[in-house]
């Protein structure tokens, strides 16, 4: 007899629905596996068949056939043993459905029966939704996951076999199912640092400042000790707090990536991610026979923060092109091509020279120019201009160390950078896709970015003075556009170009 049930698997970070045929015919003892299962997946017939027995249902000792279909798309991970079980036993007339409806269920057996999580459930419950299921079945341990879930479908955990086939057999669920709030989570964000904690720097914590204001990437650039690590690490605390929309991208790429933990499943506090400078291509940008998101993918919607970074692979680094100018990553397989976002902020940090001390009035540099070249020539020209902003940070003096004087809060300059959030978002409502300035298109840009006579002419100086390329100038543009959003000021004014270009020179 045959038994179709709707599973899911997941490609790139979106769920795609898999329907689990069984197949129970007479012959001799058989239990095979088609449609392009991994290891872990022709494995399941084993925790399928001790499952079965262990809560108390007979197994048939006849010929088994489970097809995942559509073949062409390769299967991996133990989610497909709930299924397969439910399908032979349905196959088998052990069980009778009588639950009304088209649900979807997904779950890992143990050999007791047991249903363990899976990654990737938040895609999957999106994908179920999408295609008008009226429910999906998930383990018991993914239920904090499932919490943030749009409404349009129901969930159901189950921690069991026996508790699965109960409720599709018509029985009620044990397990309420309540969604969580998602506008009261995005808003209960704490960390346990702050820029109180930053002794002198004004200057970067300025430019800092902008750069949260416009999501504007941004190069530290100074000797040993001078708090570009401890500065970069407090740049998450002046971010506005996540939407409900970033709030269920985050969480789905974390789960896709099976990095979200029992005690961190729901992801409300902007990611900040610090690879070390060891990472390969694959690990910064994603890759595997199977695509799987990558730092800059999992640093969507918050912060990358690459330090030391002449320290990294040239090629490594030569990678972070396209998601810098596309904010996604495309990875193309022989049997497929898969696209994750990667819209973040970049922060890197390095030394001006191998020592460290290059530029330093308080320690001699021990460099001689060839090995600075060599240093800084690990970066490429292509790179170094997609970053907007750059900026010298000086070691501090002994006063600055000692003060006692505690510097602006992390919340005083939050709030100023949630008004100018809120200045770009109404001006971008009619623009999708476009969340700050740093996105905007040249389209936006002659919009919204227009010059008076004298800004042009500084601006038109800079550019011939420092040698600026055509992106350099855009940027110039779209800082200074967050600057005078920062000042409140609909236009412009030479100030804030000034202000831009001191931010955007290389030459520093």
């Amino acid at each position: 007899m045959l038994a179709i049930i709707t599973s899911c698997s997941v490609l790139g970070i979106h769920g795609w629905l898999i329907q689990v045929e069984v197949d129970v015919a007479t012959g001799l003892p058989t239990f095979s596996t088609v449609g392009l299962p991994d290891s872990s997946v022709r494995e399941s017939k084993d925790r399928v068949k001790a499952a079965i027995k262990n809560c108390g249902y007979q197994f048939p000792n006849k010929r088994i056939t489970v097809n995942l279909a559509p073949a062409d798309i390769k299967k991996e991970g133990a989610g497909f043993d709930l299924p397969i079980a439910i399908g032979i036993l349905e196959a088998t007339e052990t069980l009778k459905r009588q639950r009304a409806g088209h649900y979807c269920v997904v779950g890992e057996l143990s050999l007791d029966g047991g249903v363990h999580r899976v990654g990737g459930i938040l895609p999957m419950i999106l994908a179920a939704r999408e295609q008008g299921l009226t429910g999906i079945l998930i383990p018991q341990e993914n239920i904090e996951e499932a919490h943030i879930a749009p409404d349009g479908i129901d969930v159901i955990p189950v921690s069991s076999l026996p508790q699965a086939v109960e409720f599709l057999a018509g029985m009620e669920s044990s397990s309420p199912f309540l969604r969580t709030d998602l506008r009261a989570m995005a808003n209960t964000t704490s960390y346990h640092v702050d820029f109180s904690d930053i002794k002198g720097q004004q200057h970067v914590k300025r430019a800092l400042e902008v750069a949260a204001s416009g999501g504007h990437n941004i190069l530290l650039k100074g000797p040993p000790g001078s708090g570009k690590t401890m500065l970069a690490r407090r740049f998450p605390t002046i971010l506005p707090p996540m939407t409900i929309e970033e709030i269920i991208e985050t969480t789905r790429i974390y789960s896709v990536a099976g990095q979200n933990s029992e005690k961190n499943t729901v992801f409300t506090t902007r990611p900040f991610r610090a690879p070390h400078h060891t990472i390969s291509d694959a690990g910064l940008i994603g890759g595997g026979s199977i695509p799987q998101p990558g730092e800059v993918s999992l640093a969507h919607n918050g912060v990358l923060f690459l330090d030391e970074l002449p320290e990294f692979k040239k090629h490594v680094l030569e990678v972070l092109r396209q998601p810098l100018e596309d904010g996604e990553v495309t990875i193309a397989r022989a049997n497929m091509t898969l696209t994750f976002p990667a819209r973040f902020t970049l922060i890197a940090a390095m030394n001006p020279c191998p020592c460290g001390f290059y530029g330093d009035s308080r320690n001699s540099c021990n460099c001689n120019e060839a090995e600075i070249k060599r240093y800084t020539g690990k970066i490429s020209g292509p790179l170094i201009d997609r970053i907007d902003m750059h900026l010298e940070v000086a070691g501090l003096d002994y006063g600055e160390m000692s003060s006692t004087i505690k510097g602006e809060s992390s919340k005083e300059i939050k709030a100023r950078v949630d008004q100018t959030r809120a200045l770009q978002e109404k001006r971008f409502t009619d623009d999708p896709g476009v969340y700050c300035n740093s996105q905007m298109n040249t389209k936006l840009m002659e919009k919204h970015c227009v010059l008076d006579a004298l800004s042009a002419q500084i601006l038109e100086k800079s550019v011939a003075r420092l040698g600026l390329s055509a992106r350099a100038y855009h940027r110039i543009l779209k800082i200074a556009r967050t600057i005078a959003d920062m000042n409140k000021s609909s236009e412009i004014q030479s100030i804030h170009v000034s202000e831009a270009v001191q931010f955007c020179r290389t030459d520093q």
